[in-house]
């Protein structure tokens, strides 16, 4: 399944509202507004509703997380390989609530790329946005984690984090996507992250703890359809 952009991708996190069957019930509401509107929407279950989620809907599903080891003796990691079979297409890496040493990073992109598999790594500055590009991931994911969760969006907060990001990345692996983070619950905060130079957004909590999942979807991806 091939990526298309701009992007809206849904972290799901560990949120009681988007576990297991729930799980489904999101993505596949995702899903209709994807079909809706031809936009891709992407979203990241718990590892545990990976699989489940992964084999009912035909969206892009991505780990959340995945560790730097190869199938073996590592009780309770978690493997490229078997995230990759359990339908996902990518992995997000280093997000701010679970984070990883850049040698590890390294890795994973590295190995994630022999197995086709799309590599989003997250960043909380323009600096370690810099460093997590020139390891060549697909994308990076510009978060500043004192906003993440409040509805305060990184792209009005602190714009200069994301447009510096942006440029220090289209010096450094132009190839390298930027997505913007933190604090998105809006339809303008959508097209705010857009102007920014940014290819899409990351959010969670914007629409996971909406009370009208399809209402919140269908908010975020409105300004990019007004574009088109």
């Amino acid at each position: 399944m091939r990526l298309e952009y701009p992007l809206i991708l849904i972290n799901f996190k560990s949120y009681r509202e988007a576990s297991g069957k729930k799980a489904l019930e999101l993505a596949r509401t995702a899903q209709k507004v994807s079909r809706d509107t031809g936009l891709t929407i992407a979203v990241a279950p718990q590892l545990t509703d990976l699989h489940f989620v992964a084999a009912n809907v035909e969206i892009p599903v991505f780990s959340q997380h995945v560790d730097d080891v190869s199938p073996g003796s590592y009780t309770g990691h978690v493997t490229l390989e078997a995230v990759k079979d359990a339908g996902a297409i990518g992995t997000m890496i280093n997000h701010s609530e679970r984070r990883v040493r850049a040698d590890q990073v390294d890795v994973i992109v590295k190995r994630a790329r022999e197995l086709s598999l799309v590599t989003v790594v997250c960043t909380n500055t323009p600096e370690v946005t810099a460093a997590m590009a020139a390891l060549g991931p697909d994308i990076v994911a510009i978060e500043p984690p004192e906003l993440i969760g409040t509805g305060i969006p990184v792209s009005k907060a602190k714009p200069e984090v994301v447009t510096s990001s942006v440029e220090l990345v289209r010096r450094i692996n132009p190839a390298v996507k930027v997505l913007c983070g933190a604090g998105i619950t809006t339809g303008e905060d959508v097209a705010a992250a857009l102007r920014l130079g940014t290819v899409g957004v990351l959010l969670a909590s914007g629409v996971v703890k909406a009370k009208d999942w399809e209402k919140a979807i269908r908010e975020l991806v409105e300004p990019i359809l007004k574009r088109a």
